[in-house]
């Protein structure tokens, strides 16, 4: 088989089919059907070696990908920062974009001085946040919460995973099935965190996402925030938050392009100063940062 060739004719497949990053994905694709990393693909093309490509297996991935399956569900994972997890239906896949996020509030901690920081993940999707922090801060204590038993069961799946590779998060990330925005839920760790990181549902039920692969794939839950304007979610996490964190602590959290000014009107006016919002790497409005007063 022709690699150069098989690549292009797949690419010129998933452009046809209204795949934004057509070349990409079709090289990861047949790297995953051959079993070797996407840099092998280019190595095999350079010098003319041949694969242990599984034709069939790439067939049906292709297959998938043209009827607009994401690409992460295709190969079962997702990158996140500096680690790698498991995702497929009833989970939200995680974007660039909440990388981000999760960088400010590490950078707040490390601006702080805050070497055990207690941080609480509130719609904990597929664990990426909280593991993440886990991972990154070794001295951290994480409580991460989610709602949906299906993407629970992926957080868990993905708790086992991460922890394979870094077994000192095992006594310090605690996962917890609930409703992040119930009072009662981590009602003991009131008062004392130093850090809440949430990617609630924001998405505005009038504004249905065009992408199929959004559309049609992440879970529903994961996705609108419960209110023509999207936030009534979100202004609730921006409650329990103000309840969970200590004097001083704080609180960054995603939200959609057009709800920053709402979100830092309502932190403002229920317990947080220095309410402002930041923006991801496209320059865009992205989440809200907020210190809690009490």
């Amino acid at each position: 088989m022709n690699i150069a060739a098989t690549l292009k004719e797949a690419a010129r497949r998933l452009a046809a089919a209204g795949i934004d990053t057509p070349a990409f994905d079709a090289k990861l694709l047949l790297a995953h059907a051959a079993g070797v990393e996407p840099r092998d693909v280019d190595k095999a093309i350079l010098l003319g070696d041949a694969l242990p490509l599984d034709e069939a297996a790439f067939d049906t991935m292709m297959a998938r990908r043209v009827s607009r399956e994401p690409l992460q569900y295709i190969v079962g994972h997702a990158p996140f920062r500096y680690i790698d997890v498991e995702v497929g239906p009833g989970v939200f896949i995680p974007r660039p974009e909440t990388e981000t996020v999760v960088q400010a509030g590490i950078d707040w901690l490390s601006e702080r001085g805050i070497d055990h920081p207690q941080v609480v993940d509130l719609c904990a999707g597929s664990g990426v946040i909280g593991l993440s922090v886990a991972v990154e801060i070794p001295g951290s204590e994480v409580w991460a919460v989610e709602l949906s038993e299906t993407t629970h069961a992926w957080t868990e799946r993905n708790r086992r995973r991460v922890a394979a590779d870094h077994p000192d998060i095992e006594d310090r990330y605690h996962l917890t099935l609930g409703d992040a925005t119930d009072a009662d839920t981590l009602r003991d760790l009131d008062g004392i965190i130093d850090l809440v990181i949430s990617n609630p549902p924001y998405i505005p039920e009038t504004n249905v996402p065009e992408q199929p692969e959004v559309r049609d794939h992440d879970p529903e839950l994961a996705l609108y925030g419960g209110s023509a304007d999207g936030l009534r979610i979100p202004e609730r996490i921006i409650d329990r938050s103000a309840a969970l964190l200590r004097d001083g602590g704080a609180l960054v959290m995603e939200h959609d392009i057009s709800q920053g000014e709402a979100l830092r009107e309502y932190a403002a006016a229920h317990g947080f100063a220095d309410a402002r919002t930041g923006d991801d790497l496209a320059g865009r409005p992205r989440y809200l940062f907020a210190a809690y007063c009490a």
